[in-house]
């Protein structure tokens, strides 16, 4: 019995890497082309779990398809994923000596049209953050792209003082919930 078809709807070289420690390889990579505003009002888990689904919803493909979202929020404030310098700088600063919230929704689309799907909680903290460590961070340009302006499996992994939580959910795929959806639609992991 051969694999079951599955379409990453993801442009993330991270996600293609955390799900290869799954050892499953997607047959295709479609990034989701979706307007990401938050809507007026709405709360991280429900944005989480809304790009999440838009996404899966969104790639037309053969067989499954995998989408998620990460989302960084400081109390009800979504962060940004961070384009230009200002806005990295801004949220590292708001970030800094405090903890935040990372939700990763993870959404598995079936061939019939149903889905089944995840989030992931955790919490970060921060370390204070001196002018010079955030200037260093902004010169590495890791932020670049990434929700609330860094990447913990960049050098601002030691910016971090402690997590509750799951890494690779922070980095953008969390490996348990990923690995549940997948095994109990039956694809072959270990």
């Amino acid at each position: 019995m051969s694999a079951p078809h599955l379409t990453l709807a993801s442009a993330s070289p991270r996600r293609r890497d955390l799900l290869a420690r799954l050892s499953i390889l997607p047959d295709a990579v479609t990034p989701a082309e979706i307007d990401e505003t938050p809507l007026k009002d709405e709360r991280p888990r429900d944005y989480a779990l809304r790009m999440g689904r838009k996404k899966a919803l969104a790639v037309a493909a053969p067989g499954f398809v995998l989408a998620g979202d990460t989302v960084v929020a400081a109390g009800r404030r979504i962060l940004p994923k961070t384009e230009e310098e200002n806005e990295a700088r801004d949220c590292l600063k708001l970030l800094s000596g405090r903890r935040h919230v990372v939700l990763s929704s993870v959404i598995l689309r079936a061939p019939d049209g149903s889905s089944r799907e995840r989030l992931n909680e955790n919490v970060v903290r921060f370390k204070n953050l001196s002018r010079e460590e955030i200037d260093g961070y902004i010169a590495s340009d890791e932020w670049r792209g990434k929700a609330g302006g860094y990447a913990i499996q960049g050098q601002a992994e030691a910016l971090i003082q402690w997590m509750k939580g799951s890494h690779s959910g922070v980095m953008g795929l969390p490996l348990y919930e990923t690995r549940a959806l997948l095994k109990a639609a039956g694809f072959d992991i270990a």
